[in-house]
């Protein structure tokens, strides 16, 4: 069973919803994501945020935390996938930040922070596969979604 039909079923089993907010996978989570039958039923959503000023406008991540920390950093995964959870008012959300192609000045080419949010807190995690951008943006949709199951199974929220 494929990462995405196992969080349709623990999330319908306890009556979760899902949002995603993306940045370097260009809205590959959200299409990962409905690509299962039945995924209305838990997923209320995505913004695709490429450009600071929507990360900034729309999830509300502060200007001096891109600033302080960088674009592509804990913070702003972390800050993101808060500020689409309080958006849209789901249980849990999983966001993106990171670099499917290029470099910065903090982190070589294929590197993601992956950020998720839920009702314990907020964890981020920080991962690297540098291949082509296709397959970075790829990989880190599926290793955002494995890592959310894997939040979301430890979860004490569970009925």
């Amino acid at each position: 069973m494929r990462t995405e039909e196992k969080i349709q079923q623990l999330f319908k089993l306890n009556g979760w919803t899902l949002s995603a907010a993306e940045s370097c996978t260009g809205g590959q989570i959200s299409h990962l994501l409905t690509s299962v039958s039945g995924s209305s039923a838990y997923y209320l959503g995505s913004v695709t945020s490429y450009a600071v000023s929507v990360k900034e406008k729309v999830l509300g991540v502060p200007s001096s935390t891109i600033r302080d920390k960088g674009v592509v950093s804990a913070e702003v995964a972390s800050a993101m996938a808060e500020g689409v959870r309080d958006l849209t008012g789901s249980t849990f959300a999983v966001s993106t930040t990171g670099l499917a192609e290029g470099s910065d000045d903090y982190y070589p080419e294929g590197t993601v922070w992956i950020g998720v949010a839920g009702p314990e807190g907020t964890r981020t995690l920080l991962y690297q596969w540098n291949k082509d951008r296709k397959a970075n943006i790829r990989r880190f949709a599926v290793v955002a979604l494995r890592f959310l199951l894997i939040i979301a199974n430890e979860s004490k929220t569970k009925r």
